[in-house]
């Protein structure tokens, strides 16, 4: 599967190599401007519809919530008002009756209770109605508050209220038809409301009759019946019958397509999975909507927006931009074609110049002037050509020194190796002669003499320079009466540490000349030199300390300067070959960056040190944080 990607791109590559420019650049410009543009517009533009979707679902939100408090307070009323009317002593002592009111107990009633009960009605002018339907046969009906309950025994909320005993029951009703059904159906059809329902019992539990207080639905879910809603959106009613209530006469059905049945549906689907809002497309047309639950209803209140005004404007903006870029692409790919008709010509000729070139002719003129990119090239092509005609010349005569460079460095490897050879067998002869002193001493000299010699990278392991050191004291050792003392205070996981090479030389060089005290170089006790290490967050400090005369304060600020000065001229008389602290310092910042170097600390009479700080790089790979 691998290589046939790679052979496919492989075939792409070589068959977009053999266009001409101009087709490069128009697929350049495809992929460098059209592409990203379509992609990026797609982004921007779901981004921003993304954005709407989620106001507008708060923004329905809240409608919801201000319609939920409304219908709160609305049912608030209409319990209110029941409870006046059953706990009203004269109206509960007319329906406890056991005879037949007389004329006069009439009149009291109708100018005391029942009129109270108007008056209830007055004070609360959404109220449709209060019913009170009495199961006394002793009773008259007194319209248009007191019927017969056989009136309505059989209504379906009459067995409902009944089995509820005395709880509520919430009813929402498409008719309000009249009692005593002195209007048609069609009257009633256009009146739908919401019905409070209670049976009324005495205070020993005998039944009496069932209270109905009734608010249109125009009044009782007025946002939701309201005539001024946005036509884009509409408010509807779903009671447990999955029956739906909503203003039939809104501009929002008129303008749309969409069937209640099809809202039904989609609202039963996402009801099911508990998602309060969601999306739907019906005939190409999106669709948002956010639903809250009534619980004492057991009804929904749903509100569908249509998303059709938002998802053109969105879809026509970013189809502008689109068509934008592709003209001007096209405009572009017009212009390069007109200017390529100009450039390339000029680029034929260097293009046949290079040929005669690569034939082995050097000797021809190219004859394109002036300046711009073309004639720049075709200057510096002039240019090389009379660069490479002298170095042609300059190589043959450079190629007979070059065989004189190699016998030379063969003859000063053969002069080495004999330097090698002869202190090996001058080793030998002080052997035999039991001068071992001479014989060790002439060992640490060898060691030096190949460390300083073979010189194939600035970098080696501390072990190797560390080694050198050690050569070096023994070599030091033969000079001064009192032994110099070395003491390696060096984990051995830093052995392998990169550094500079003859870079602890020039340091250890001065502790043993300036260490030591008097005026001829004797000492009265023997020097002791401390080689440390340590590392720290990614630094490895080595410190070189020694035990000798020391310096003043004066002196280590003077020899601190001095080693930050750029070296002109050897800084250090004790070293050897010039390499001074000042060379060791500018040869660490160097190769590892300002923030490294040596620094020296020292105290008259007490001793000296030199912190040296370089990057923590193990070579075996065991820490290679650094690295």
């Amino acid at each position: 599967m691998f290589k046939k990607i790679q052979l496919r791109i492989t075939i792409l590559y070589a068959y977009l190599d053999n266009l001409t420019l101009q087709s490069k650049l128009v697929i350049s410009y495809v992929l460098i401007i059209l592409l990203p543009i379509i992609l990026l517009s797609i982004y921007i533009f779901n981004g921003f519809y993304q954005n709407y979707i989620k106001d507008a679902v708060k923004k329905n939100e809240f409608l919801l919530e201000i319609e939920k408090v409304n219908i709160d307070n609305h049912m608030d009323i209409m319990e209110r008002t029941l409870q006046l009317t059953i706990s009203d002593k004269k109206i509960m002592e007319y329906l406890e009756r056991s005879s037949s009111p007389q004329t006069q107990d009439l009149i009291d009633f109708y100018y005391d209770a029942f009129m109270n009960l108007v008056r209830v009605q007055f004070n609360n002018p959404t109220i449709e109605h209060i019913r009170i339907y009495s199961n006394n046969d002793n009773l008259n009906e007194i319209w248009p508050v007191i019927f017969h309950e056989k009136r309505i025994v059989d209504k379906p909320w009459h067995a409902l209220t009944i089995q509820l005993n005395k709880s509520y029951l919430w009813q929402l009703e498409r008719l309000d038809p009249d009692v005593v059904q002195r209007y048609s159906s069609e009257h009633n059809e256009k009146k739908p409301k919401t019905a409070l329902y209670q049976q009324i019992k005495d205070p020993l539990g005998k039944h009496l009759g069932i209270i109905e207080i009734d608010m249109l639905m125009s009044n009782f879910f007025s946002k939701t019946f309201s005539s001024l809603q946005d036509p884009q959106s509409q408010m509807l009613i779903i009671d447990r019958d999955l029956e739906i209530f909503t203003n039939e006469d809104n501009s929002f059905w008129h303008q749309s397509t969409l069937d209640q049945m099809d809202i039904l549906e989609q609202f039963q689907l996402h009801q099911t999975q508990g998602i309060t809002s969601f999306e739907f497309v019906s005939e190409n047309i999106p669709y948002l909507g956010n639903y809250i639950y009534i619980e004492p209803l057991d009804a929904y209140m749903l509100n569908i927006v249509s998303l059709e005004a938002v998802f053109k404007e969105i879809h026509m903006t970013r189809n502008t931009i689109i068509f934008a870029s592709i003209i001007l692409i096209v405009i572009l790919s017009l212009s390069t074609y007109y200017l390529n008709s100009l450039i390339l010509k000029r680029l034929q000729i260097l293009s046949d110049s290079m040929k005669k070139v690569r034939h082995g002719d050097f000797n021809f003129e190219i004859d394109i002037r002036g300046k711009g990119e073309i004639g720049e090239l075709a200057h510096h092509f002039r240019k090389m050509l009379s660069k490479i005609n002298q170095l042609i010349a300059e190589g043959v005569n450079k190629r007979a020194s070059t065989k004189e460079a190699e016998l030379k460095s063969l003859k000063n490897q053969i002069d080495a190796h004999f330097l090698y050879n002869t202190l090996e067998n001058i080793k030998m002869l002080a052997e035999i002669e039991q001068q071992y002193g001479i014989s060790d001493a002439l060992t640490s000299l060898g060691g030096m003499i190949r460390y300083n010699l073979n010189w194939t990278s600035d970098y080696v392991r501390l072990r190797d320079e560390v080694s050198h050191i050690k050569n070096y004291i023994a070599i030091m050792n033969i000079r001064y009466e009192s032994p110099v003392t070395i003491d390696i205070d060096m984990l051995p996981e830093y052995c392998d540490q990169e550094v500079l090479k003859m870079c602890l030389q020039p340091i250890v060089e001065n502790a043993v000349k300036h260490g030591i005290g008097g005026a001829s170089g004797s000492v009265t006790q023997g020097l002791i030199l401390t080689i440390k290490t340590l590392a720290v967050h990614h630094v490895l400090i080595i410190e070189v300390s020694d035990n000798g005369i020391g310096m003043s304060k004066a002196k280590v600020e003077e020899v601190n300067r001095k080693i930050v000065r750029e070296p002109t001229l050897p800084l250090d008389t004790g070293t050897v070959g010039g390499i001074g602290l000042s060379n060791v310092h500018h040869r660490i910042q160097l190769h590892c960056g300002r923030e490294y170097g040596i620094r020296v600390e020292s105290e008259e009479g007490v001793g000296t040190k030199v912190t040296m700080r370089i990057p923590l790089l193990i070579l075996s790979g065991g820490m290679t944080d650094y690295a």
